[in-house]
């Protein structure tokens, strides 16, 4: 006889993208060496556990009580490990972006300072400032968009990796994708603009003479 049907929880492991079926019984119908009991309180969880322990040998004084944890102490000691590797992916997440900043940045901007003597050559012609900017930026984001269409495969290639160790966060969120993203966007644009900028404050003459 079904007694009633209660909405899907997790029971073990918040990793999983189905719940496990589970069918309660009544503790007569099956006995079990230890009882876990769940109590909600209006007041501090951990100003009740003196009164537990004297409801509970108030019905046998035989009965051993243990464990008493909050909620949220229950929660820690179960999903300790996944912290611990989301602080560790969080880290490396952000020392690899701040390389690829670095990296990006100077290789762009030591491909325009290498160009000049070229950027010399066109203001001597009658190029404006716009001109060069316009053309920096051109090849420049050129470069961006090959870099992050090749680093946008990578991390989707590598989602089954990182499911087994995120709660309920899809690898491929985009807010995070999005975020990395512009940051590299920014790193890029200042890696032309700068020393792009750089450049036209030269003179053409002097420029021309570059090396």
């Amino acid at each position: 006889m079904v007694v009633g049907v209660i909405p899907n929880i997790v029971q073990d492991d918040v990793t999983l993208n189905k719940p496990d079926p589970v069918i309660y019984l009544p503790f007569r119908q099956k006995p079990m060496a230890g009882v876990a009991v769940m109590t909600r309180t209006r007041v501090p969880p951990g100003t009740v556990a003196t009164a537990l322990r004297k409801e509970v040998q108030a019905v046998d004084s035989n009965m051993p009580v243990f464990n008493l944890w909050t909620m949220e102490e229950r929660l820690e000691r179960n999903y300790w490990f996944h912290r611990v590797m989301s602080a560790l992916f969080s880290i490396f997440a952000g020392v690899a972006l701040l390389l690829a900043s670095v990296g990006l940045y100077a290789v762009i901007a030591n491909s325009v300072s290498q160009r000049t003597q070229e950027l010399g050559v066109r203001m001597a012609v009658g190029a404006s400032a716009r001109d060069i900017l316009r053309l920096v930026f051109r090849q420049g984001m050129w470069q961006l968009l090959i870099g992050l269409a090749i680093g946008l495969t990578g991390a989707f290639g590598v989602t089954r990796v990182l499911q087994t160790f995120l709660v309920q966060v899809s690898p491929s969120d985009p807010m995070t994708l999005a975020f990395s993203c512009g940051v590299l966007t920014l790193t890029a644009i200042l890696g032309c603009f700068i020393p792009a900028r750089r450049a036209m404050r030269v003179d053409p003459v002097v420029a021309l003479h570059y090396e």
